[in-house]
């Protein structure tokens, strides 16, 4: 366990307010709320240590670079909007999919991310 400062405070903060996978960058804009100077380095070094703590995890989207959210999260999936990029968690899932595989295959796992507009660029269309 490392030990606490402002910055990783304002990093976990901004993950657990945003309610959804934020990207680095998302992470900075959001903690510079409470840490003004607050460098992109310093979100990278702590990302990384909230990662071996086990306190966030990474969600890895196909094409696209590692989003953090809380850990602890119950298998869920993914919405990305293909306007403005970001990424929703869907609290659903289609369950076994054995149906979809060759015959004589068998499915140990499966991820599936949505992509289409999210409520606000959907409404700005």
């Amino acid at each position: 366990m490392q030990r606490s400062t402002r910055q990783r405070t304002a990093i976990r903060a901004a993950i657990a307010a945003a309610g959804r996978p934020l990207s680095p960058q998302e992470v900075l804009d959001q903690a510079r709320t409470e840490v003004p100077a607050l460098g992109l380095a310093t979100v990278y070094r702590n990302l990384r240590l909230l990662l071996e703590d086990g306190e966030i995890q990474g969600v890895n989207l196909p094409g696209d670079n590692v989003r953090y959210e809380l850990a602890g999260h119950d298998h869920h999936h993914h919405f990305q909007c293909t306007q403005c990029q970001r990424v929703f968690d869907i609290h659903a899932c289609p369950g076994d999919l054995q149906r979809l595989a060759p015959p004589g295959f068998s499915v140990e796992a499966h991820d599936l991310t949505l992509y289409g507009l999210c409520a606000d660029c959907r409404g700005s269309t």
